[in-house]
């Protein structure tokens, strides 16, 4: 097994913002290879050495990963250190429903889920905290950028990183889903019959107060790049990469 393939985002400061490939692990068929998601029918052996390894790769301690059952909503979960030690790479289900998570804890890594909804990664700027937030169209409609941003301090001094995620060249909606998004992030979100998530979670983050220039984006189509990425749009049943950011304690 090769190692895992990794997007990183520099924070300059002291956090590290990790995106993840599908490359570089050991699942099979519609979860090859480095599927991290324990709920999409992939062998749970074959799940726990993948985020074993992307641990090891990250030099994190995996006892320590935080990560939520995502339901497409809106809620924000503080993660403390020690709640649910150990059963990211153990029990791997069990964890509280939200779909963003923040900390302030040096060494508590905050890991988010994803095969086309977009991920958020944040940082402050001027002192430790971090959030991690999964935005689908019903997340980003509702809200969850924003209250990731408000969760970790004053949005002026955030960072923030957007993941790999669908583009709109491959995410036609209903009229209904381009009406909403029109309504609240701008009409540049709607190209033809389709949203751009991504700039969706731009426009949420600059209407939250993190500043234009503090955001930084991976603009990958998970559906166009078949041999990098998983796609649930275009596969169905398919594992998922992930965003990872963690307090380091120093200038990452």
């Amino acid at each position: 097994m090769s190692g895992p393939g990794l997007i990183e985002v520099p924070t300059g400061a002291t956090a590290r913002a990790v995106f993840t490939t599908r490359e570089g692990g050991s699942s099979a068929g519609p979860f090859a290879s480095l599927n991290l998601g324990a709920d999409g029918g992939d062998d749970d052996a074959r799940t726990r050495a993948n985020r074993v390894a992307l641990c090891a790769a990250l030099g994190i301690d995996p006892a320590r990963v935080q990560v939520n059952r995502q339901v497409h909503g809106a809620a924000v979960r503080a993660a403390g250190g020690a709640e649910h030690r150990g059963r990211f790479a153990g029990a791997l289900r069990g964890w509280p429903e939200a779909d963003a998570l923040t900390t302030d804890e040096a060494g508590t890594p905050l890991l988010v889920l994803g095969a086309d909804c977009v991920p958020v990664l944040l940082w402050r700027r001027d002192a430790q905290g971090v959030a991690a937030a999964h935005a689908g169209w019903r997340g980003l409609a509702a809200g969850v950028v924003e209250a990731a941003a408000r969760a970790i301090g004053p949005p002026g001094r955030l960072g923030a990183a957007i993941g790999p995620a669908i583009g709109p060249c491959c995410y036609p909606v209903s009229a209904g889903v381009r009406t909403t998004f029109a309504a609240r992030f701008g009409g540049d979100v709607v190209v033809g019959d389709a949203v751009d998530l991504a700039g969706a979670a731009r426009a949420a983050l600059v209407a939250a107060g993190v500043p234009d220039g503090a955001i930084q984006a991976v603009t990958s189509c998970t559906a166009c790049e078949e041999g990098r990425f998983f796609s649930h749009r275009r596969d169905g049943v398919c594992g998922r990469q992930a965003g990872v950011v963690w307090e380091v304690g120093e200038a990452a």
